[in-house]
This record gives C-alpha cells, sequence and structure tokens, in this order.
C-alpha cells in the first residue's frame, strides 16, 4: 500500500508501551522506507530518551498521572491536561497524521483524543489481560483496537476489536545458539537442570528475596541457577551467591538468547512483553505477577494463561515459602513440564506487529 505517508504513536512511560510502539514503527517502515512518523510522549519519562536511540523523533506533552499522598503535586494536574490537550491540537493540525497510535500511558489519552475530534482515524494497542483506564477512556473514539488476550473482545465489545498479539522483540524469533554454548557462557555443564529467573531491568524483591531464603534447598536440587537480580538489588544480594559455583547472579543479562537457551525452567514477573516472549520460547514457566502494578495487570495476565494450562502461578504473597518446592515438584514431574512447554508454545504468537501494520494500514 503506497498511500501511507504520515503517522502519529503516542504513549510511554515503560519499556512495556516503548517497545510496542518500536516494534509498530519499523513494521510501517519496512514497508514503506519513506514514511515520515513522529512520536509523542510524555516529557519527562523513559520515551523521551529512548525513542531518539532508535532513530525517531519525538515530541513531548506536559502530562502526568495522579500521584497518591501527593495533594499539592495533584493540583496541577487540570492544568497540565488542558495544556496537554491543547498541544496536541497544534501537533495533529501541524503534522496532519493520516492515522494516529495509542499503545498507553499518560500521552496517549491528549493525542489520540484530539486526533478523533479532528477526524484522524485512531488505533489503540492494549497490551494487557486487563485494559488500562487511557485505554479504556479511549474505546468510545477509536476505530480499531488492537489486543493480546481473547477477554478484551468482550471489554471492547462494540468496536472493530482484533487479536494481534503483542510484538515481540526480533532476536527472540532468531535463537540460534546451542545449548552447549550457552551453558558455557554461564560457566555451567550439562548434567544438571538449568533455572533462570529473571524479575526486570530493575529487579523484583520478592524474587530475589526467595533465592536467599530457599538458597539450601536449592544447593540440595543439584541445579544451576541463572539469577539476574536487577539494578536496583544487586549490591545487597551479589555476596549471597559468590561461594557457590551452582548460582550466577548477574545484575543484568547481556545475552537473553543464551539463558533462554540453557534454561530448563524459567521463572518471572509477569508482564505482557516478557509473556509474549515465553510463549515464543516455548519453556515451562513459573510467573509471580508483580502486585505494584495498576489494576493488577499481571495477576490478569497469568490467569489466562493458567486457565490454559500454559503455565504455572504462584501469589507474590506466597512466592518465599513456595516457589522453589513448586520448582522441585515441577523437576519431579516429566510430563508436567512437557505440557507447560507445549501449551505455552502453543500460544505465540510471532508477528503481531505485522498484523497491527495491517489494521493501521486498512484505516488509509
Amino acid at each position: 500500500m503506497g498511500g501511507l505517508k504520515k503517522i502519529i504513536i503516542s504513549g510511554g512511560g515503560s519499556g512495556g508501551h516503548i517497545f510496542p510502539a518500536l516494534a509498530i514503527a519499523n513494521a510501517l517502515k519496512r514497508r514503506h522506507p519513506n514514511i515520515d512518523i513522529l512520536f509523542v510522549g510524555a516529557e519527562g519519562k523513559m520515551e523521551m530518551e529512548k525513542i531518539p536511540l532508535a532513530g525517531y523523533k519525538i515530541t513531548g506533552l506536559k502530562i502526568a498521572g495522579f500521584q497518591r499522598g501527593k495533594f499539592v503535586t495533584n493540583l496541577s494536574l487540570p492544568f497540565k491536561l488542558f495544556y496537554s490537550l491543547l498541544k496536541a491540537f497544534f501537533i495533529v493540525l501541524k503534522f496532519k497524521p493520516q492515522v494516529a497510535v495509542g499503545v498507553g500511558g499518560y500521552a496517549s489519552g491528549p493525542l489520540l483524543f484530539v486526533a478523533s475530534l479532528l477526524r484522524v482515524p485512531t488505533v489503540i494497542q492494549e497490551q494487557n489481560a486487563v485494559a488500562g483506564l487511557t485505554n479504556k477512556l479511549l474505546s468510545k473514539f477509536a476505530d480499531t483496537i488492537c489486543v493480546a488476550y481473547d477477554e478484551l473482545i468482550a471489554v471492547y465489545r462494540g468496536k472493530h476489536v482484533v487479536k494481534t498479539g503483542n510484538p515481540i522483540r526480533k532476536e527472540i524469533l532468531q535463537l540460534d545458539v546451542s545449548k552447549e554454548d550457552s551453558l558455557n557462557y554461564f560457566g555451567f555443564n550439562a548434567d544438571r537442570k538449568t533455572v533462570l529467573i529473571i524479575g526486570g531491568s530493575l529487579g523484583a524483591k520478592t524474587l530475589n528475596e526467595s533465592v536467599k531464603a530457599n538458597l539450601d534447598l536449592i544447593l540440595s536440587m543439584n541445579i544451576q541457577l541463572i539469577w539476574q537480580t536487577g539494578s536496583f538489588y544487586f549490591e545487597q544480594y551479589k555476596d549471597v551467591a559468590s561461594a557457590h559455583l551452582n548460582v550466577k547472579c548477574v545484575k543484568f543479562i547481556d545475552r537473553m538468547d543464551y539463558a533462554y537457551t540453557a534454561a530448563n525452567v524459567i521463572i518471572s514477573r509477569a508482564g505482557a512483553l516478557s509473556i509474549a516472549e515465553l510463549q515464543v520460547i516455548g519453556k515451562p514457566v513459573i510467573f509471580i505477577p508483580s502486585p505494584n502494578v495498576t489494576d493488577d495487570q499481571q495477576t490478569r495476565n497469568v490467569l489466562s494463561l493458567e486457565k490454559a494450562a500454559a503455565a504455572i502461578y504462584i501469589n507474590d504473597k506466597d512466592a518465599v515459602s513456595t516457589l522453589f518446592t513448586t520448582l522441585k515438584d515441577l523437576f519431579n514431574h516429566s510430563a508436567q513440564s512437557e505440557s507447560l512447554s507445549k501449551n505455552i508454545k502453543a500460544l505465540e504468537i510471532i508477528d503481531a506487529d505485522e498484523r497491527i501494520a495491517d489494521e493501521i494500514e486498512k484505516l488509509v
């Protein structure tokens, strides 16, 4: 389709919003090399740094969310919203996009609302199994809503809803490293089971506490553990594992291809994009959703997988006491491991970015 020349993509605030936005942009760029793409984010948020690094231009809105316990700060919110709506109005008028896409986050609200008022076709990309507040409000004006979970088709009843899945990193689709090389990278060997535990770039307190509290049990299981603490917790926990050759404690994992290939079982938080990647990886996964996420989105994401017998779900408050006993049981039941692998792999969608691009092109 040669008709797509200008598009706005709005949203951000976290990697969970920024990566899908970039994946959509890259998919459109592959199809239309001369397309003009403008990102709209929130001033002071990470998209203002990450988007330019990816080679795209971005402009910011002075928009923020409600902050509990900060009465004085919240007094300015109506003024920030008015200013953001006004700036969004001039952005859309000046740029003249053919389609406006929102991926969630504060900036999506004013931009997509204004775009709909100015009769610009709009698309929402919802990553989680429960709709965020911004997307719920915007759905009244959206032309197309792209979702990753079947549950949302009913939530957005009456709208044009398409299950596209969540975009994943291209390198995850191209894992071409051997099991032997992957184990060697971490200094491990092939005669023991390997467990990968990941809690995000900053880290997850519960996952780290669970490892520390159960280190004796872990060692008695004769397994190898790749333990990604996250940057916030690394100094606190690095010495816990330093004396144990079978526990590799790291701040970040630079080679996730090696980590995923080496692992027999993966323990993870339950962000929407993490789940999308792990569906492609197709290994048994134990998910411990973060309790600190708006609308308990991570738990809703996992319940969808648990219903399909595609993952094991452990509540955050129970993790320290039950995580590694559950892992031990899993290793003792190979049939369950095989079933989990098969069922989570069956849920993979490897071309979500292309599916979303298809829906955008239909509106032109």
